[in-house]
């Protein structure tokens, strides 16, 4: 069996942080020689494997000038690759990324990078779109969640690449809620890119026509306190909840009557995934890159509606809220859905693609 090395700046709460731990775990099972990197060490991170090798380019992570920074830690990395000699490295996001291309030069090591999020967020600095264009040409392949996020690329790399999805955890097929649903939920970091604000000041315009269902918020962020302060001043403080972080999502929202994602831009969302095979009606903002749109078929197994527009949000809340079978409908079909994102249906598609760059001559 092939040795792959994951690299990413860490392992801490975070959707391509997940992924990347849940690969490396299914990699590992299936008798893989597997070796994780992070950048530096994190509190509260995913769990491993113990047969997964574990290593960090630092203890924590350093406050370093842009430029030392990732000089250091490529350098760093590339002691390791020398040390380790994988077959390929498979890295997530934009710096990590170009670290690996740099770190593995003239080393006959296969690098596989992967992008994560909106290419014109994650790439927006002149520097970042800069090497983005020189480095990842360079790359064996790259793995991309959305058409859309593939065709910012140039060619040479769109010619190398694969769409995958990401796949979502067992133990959310091992749940077939029966029984009375309630409440709408999110789920995600209360930052800007989240717009939580437009979820409570939509669910505030339904809030008294539907007085039974609250608003359940689980995540934490630099924008809680606003956040908080924004459901007082719209006089429904006693209708929205901050649950802070969850270690047993899956069981909190089972029940949820809807969910909604309602960002300004987005990769491919685990968490509308994960909605979805709870058999869960989701809504979410049709935002870029088109994640959201790759995932729902629009009023057939969720809804989609336009980025920061309070009006439409509120619409579809109502709409799904005041028509059990419509919400029905949606969550079925939703679950139906879910089968695409089985994990070892996706494993099987990164363990052949991977294979193929680690074979090619």
């Amino acid at each position: 069996m092939e040795k792959i090395l994951f690299y990413i700046n860490s392992i801490h709460y975070g959707g391509a942080e997940r992924v990347m731990t849940n690969l490396a775990n299914m990699f590992s099972a299936e008798g893989y020689e597997v070796i994780l990197v992070t950048s530096f060490f994190d509190k509260n991170e995913y769990s491993l494997n113990n047969k997964i090798k574990r290593l960090s380019l630092e203890n924590k992570n350093y406050k370093q000038f842009f430029i030392r920074k990732n000089i250091s830690r490529t350098y760093k990395l590339r002691k390791i690759c020398k040390s380790e000699r994988p077959d390929i490295v498979v890295s997530f996001m934009a710096e990590p990324n170009f670290r690996a291309i740099l770190a593995t030069r003239f080393l006959g090591i296969r690098t596989l990078i992967s992008v994560r999020n909106d290419p014109n967020k994650e790439y927006s600095s002149i520097i970042y779109k800069l090497l983005a264009k020189l480095l990842y040409p360079l790359a064996s392949g790259c793995v991309f969640q959305t058409e859309e996020a593939k065709k910012w690329f140039p060619a040479i790399v769109q010619r190398r690449s694969k769409i995958i999805l990401n796949h979502v955890d067992e133990k959310f097929y091992e749940i077939n809620y029966v029984g009375k649903r309630k409440n709408i939920v999110s789920v995600g970091r209360l930052e800007a890119q989240k717009n939580h604000k437009l979820l409570i000041e939509a669910f505030a315009k339904i809030a008294d026509d539907f007085p039974t269902e609250n608003l359940i918020i689980y995540g934490e962020g630099s924008e809680k306190q606003m956040l908080q302060d924004l459901t007082k001043n719209l006089g429904i403080k006693d209708r929205v909840f901050f649950m802070g972080l969850s270690d047993n999502i899956q069981e909190d929202i089972k029940d949820a009557k809807l969910f909604i994602l309602a960002s300004n831009y987005e990769g491919l969302p685990n968490v509308i995934m994960e909605a979805m095979t709870l058999g869960i009606p989701v809504i979410s903002t049709d935002c870029p890159c088109g994640g959201p749109r790759q995932l729902i078929d629009n009023n057939v197994n969720g809804i989609l509606v336009s980025v920061g527009n309070i009006e439409e949000m509120s619409n579809a809340m109502r709409n799904v809220l005041n028509c059990p079978s419509f919400a029905e409908y949606l969550g079925t079909n939703a679950k139906l859905s879910s089968i695409e994102f089985e994990p070892y249906k996706v494993f099987k598609v990164w363990e052949k693609y991977i294979q193929s760059i680690v074979h090619q001559t």
